[in-house]
């Protein structure tokens, strides 16, 4: 049967759907933003620029794709809803042309034992799959192999409803690959009794020595009133059934002078109230006896795969599932590129394509088990991606974080051409960015600024890249920045001698690093530049390591309760008033009662999304009304903590309100480049570059004499390099020695030693491939870093 010819009308020149190819936003006005408009171009690379603090997260993350993800969340059923995070509406006018916006952004990915880089991603699923079909001997389905899945074994009775009643005897077997001593951890955890007691004492001469167990208080009646042991005897006569009662009973009623009591082994009292909580929330003296009392080690049953026998022992031409995770992605994407097997081609051809995607990324060093929880925050960000670059859908919209955070020159250009590749599938791409290789490839600009905190919030430039370079705008002027190599360097006055170091892919490292001079550590991602530094330099009493791990604050806590700054201001405020200094503490007496000092109030609105507003009372300044009306220099402590910090420097630092202790910590915190911060912003706001220059800041008060940074220019403006630069040779003249690891090229000129690692990233770093000044790293030329550097320096 013929096909009918086709007579389609005659179609418009434009179709109206295809009219809306703006993202519009009218008056947003998010934590500093002053009104701002923009209309940004669909399936288009948009870069937003500006100096820390101008308001670049504040109009992408906190306008548009939180309005896009609470507009999202409000298509699922009111159940599904209570089950998700509560977002406010942001402060904006307008909001149009949004489409589904994904957030990729440096978050550390959590650090659950049993999350790998192969769990995060789909390979290990993949990879699982492919040994259930070709593995020898077969052992099971996929979840066989996985090391998430207890194997289980039941049986019992069931009964029959057919006509008459009968009942059947039913077994259930599940087969999984974990690792029963582990539990798919790799690792097992013992408790050191000798840090428990001292079995040469009864409990009554002090024995225990876990803190907060004295005989003095209910503990002490518990143990001498529960009648399993003597606590006049030395534990070490204790019998095996007294000593199973001090440390492994299990819950008992018990009777102590007429009270009822429950007594407890030492073992699950101290698993439940102390090993089960995250160790940096405990309280220091307790965080480190707990350092002290577990112990790990790597699994003896698995060998630290976590997978079990079973599992290990079925093969694809002799390699395991074990032997492919631990192998570099590389190593294995090579090895899946040779198996060939026809009935799971296009199973290969995806897992070929996954692992493909991570050696592109520059993440080819990685292996699959390694713990997701050990990236960093440039690597977990990367590996986020990698989900997205294989995904099939299209017209969304991509939000990044400084995506080349962690990234060597070399490995930039990767990076932007990733990001072209998401753009050219149909999707619009939003990046926060600094670094001028990545705004070089946007096709549009927005520039934020002039200033950060309450002097930025305002669109400084909208438009092509070669508009911002002519424009008079900060970024506009310093996107050509190039920093000059220095005439003449410091000459060491001694030196950190290490030796051997194999931490990681080192491999056996003997290196001299200079004291008394400005050190940079380069080289790859992958190289071994943290392993190095962190690895092999003990933070010990003379030496302050600064590193990028995220700071333990809830949103109660601030600039000025992280520095230490709030104190001297509490007690200046309470010596002028002639009152107590807690009255000054929102968590403390001087809280408003309404919102416990939080400023704000969660109403939790059941199945659908919570919000947050205001305090009502004290209008979200935290304080009880009775406590704004003492002042101190003509302001009350509300006022004092909205001030961002270059302000209270000015504040505290002359006339009626001269502070010394407090003024020191704030020309600290101006040094380091955070003088738009106001004091009473909560840390949950900051960026992973703030947070880190408030550690430096917090830590420069220490008396260490060597200084470890890694990458402190993460997050800084091209003109906040500059300053950054000036506070290090600040800190170098001074006395201290400073040891930085750095990407940023301007970092690496002005630096006096430069040690690079390489020459690649994994198996094919760990070496020291350059050791001296910039001028020789620039005239031979002999490494990555060398090209990179002479080609900046030009």
């Amino acid at each position: 049967m013929s096909k009918a010819p086709r007579t389609d009308p005659q179609a418009p020149a434009s179709h109206a759907a295809d009219s809306h190819d703006l993202i519009r936003v009218h008056g947003a006005r998010e934590n500093n933003l002053k009104d701002v408009s923009v209309e940004i171009p669909k399936r288009r690379l948009t870069v937003f620029t500006g100096v820390s603090g101008s308001g670049k997260s504040s109009l992408v993350f906190a306008t548009i794709a939180a309005e896009s993800q609470r507009l999202i969340n409000e298509t699922y059923s009111a159940f599904v809803q209570g089950f998700m995070p509560t977002l406010a509406r942001p402060e904006v006018d307008v909001l149009d042309g949004l489409t589904t916006a994904i957030i990729v952004d440096q978050q550390r990915m959590g650090a659950d034992p049993r999350s790998t880089v192969g769990t995060a991603t789909d390979a290990n699923a993949m990879l699982r799959i492919l040994f259930s079909r070709l593995g020898e001997p077969h052992i099971g389905p996929p979840g066989a192999y996985a090391f998430n899945v207890p194997s289980v074994q039941a049986s019992g009775a069931i009964t029959v409803e057919r006509g008459t009643k009968r009942t059947e005897k039913a077994t259930f077997s599940r087969t999984g690959g974990m690792c029963p001593r582990c539990e798919g951890r790799g690792r097992v955890s013992d408790i050191d009794l000798t840090q428990l007691y001292d079995d040469s004492k009864s409990l009554n001469e002090g024995a225990l020595t876990i803190p907060g167990y004295s005989m003095d208080g209910w503990y002490g009646r518990i143990f001498s009133g529960c009648g399993f042991f003597d606590p006049d005897k030395p534990i070490r006569r204790f019998t095996e059934r007294e000593l199973n009662d001090l440390l492994h009973k299990e819950p008992t009623k018990i009777k102590v002078d007429g009270i009822n009591l429950t007594y407890e082994g030492l073992i699950p009292r101290i698993q439940k109230s102390m090993l089960s909580k995250d160790i940096d929330a405990l309280q220091p003296h307790i965080r480190a006896f707990v350092e002290r009392v577990v112990t790990f080690a790597v699994c003896p049953e698995c060998d630290g795969t976590r997978l079990s026998e079973g599992a290990r022992s079925s093969k694809i031409e002799g390699i395991s599932i074990a032997d492919a995770c631990v192998m570099e992605i590389r190593d294995l994407a090579e090895w899946v590129r040779g198996l060939g097997e026809p009935s799971v081609a296009p199973l290969l051809a995806k897992l070929q394509h996954t692992l493909d995607s991570f050696v592109e990324i520059g993440l080819g060093y990685l292996a699959l088990d390694r713990p997701s929880g050990t990236l960093s925050g440039g690597e977990a960000q990367r590996v986020k991606m990698i989900r997205h670059l294989g995904s099939a859908l299209t017209d969304v919209t991509y939000v990044f974080d400084e995506p080349t955070a962690g990234l060597h020159p070399h490995d930039v250009q990767r990076m932007n051409d990733l990001l072209l590749r998401l753009r050219d599938k149909g999707n619009t791409v939003l990046v926060v960015e600094h670094k001028p290789e990545l705004i070089a490839i946007a096709d549009h600009v927005v520039d934020l600024g002039p200033g950060a905190g309450t002097g930025g919030g305002t669109v400084c430039f909208e438009g092509t890249v070669e508009g911002l370079r002519g424009s008079d705008t900060v970024t506009g002027r310093h996107l050509d920045d190039r920093s000059a190599l220095k005439e003449t360097v410091r000459t060491s006055t001694g030196a950190l001698k290490i030796r051997g170091a194999s931490v990681n892919n080192l491999t056996g490292v003997d290196v001299d690093v200079p004291l008394g001079v400005l050190t940079v550590v380069t080289g790859v991602a992958g190289s071994g530049k943290s392993s190095l530094v962190h690895g092999s330099i003990p933070a010990d009493e003379g030496v302050v390591s600064v590193d990028q791990s995220p700071i333990r604050g809830s949103r109660r806590s601030n600039p000025a309760t992280y520095t230490g700054l709030l104190e001297p201001i509490r007690k200046a405020f309470a010596k002028a008033n002639g009152v107590k200094p807690a009255l000054f503490s929102a968590n403390s007496e001087g809280a408003c009662p309404t919102c416990n000092g939080a400023g704000v109030v969660f109403t939790d609105l059941a199945m659908m999304a919570g919000v947050s507003s205001p305090c009502e009372d004290c209008e979200g300044k935290r304080f009880q009304p009775s406590v704004l009306e003492y002042t101190f220099g003509g302001r009350d402590i509300s006022e004092v903590l909205a001030m961002p910090v270059s302000e209270a420097e000015e504040f505290f630092g002359a006339g009626e309100s001269r502070t010394p202790a407090a003024h020191r910590i704030l020309t600290r915190l101006a040094d380091v480049g955070l003088g738009y911060l106001t004091l009473g912003q909560p840390l949950t706001t900051l960026s992973g570059g703030e947070r880190q220059r408030l550690k430096l800041a917090t830590h420069m008060a220490e008396k260490g004499g060597v200084y470890v940074l890694d990458e402190p220019t993460a997050g800084l403006h091209l003109a906040d390099v500059e300053q950054l630069l000036g506070l290090l040779d600040r800190l170098v003249d001074s006395g201290k020695s400073v040891i930085v690891v750095e990407h940023h090229q301007a970092v690496m000129a002005h630096a006096d030693w430069i040690i690079d690692l390489g020459p690649g990233a994994g198996h094919d770093g760990g070496r020291i491939v350059f050791e001296g000044t910039p001028a020789d790293l620039v005239a031979a030329r002999s490494t990555r870093t060398g090209e990179h550097l002479a080609a900046y320096v030009a």
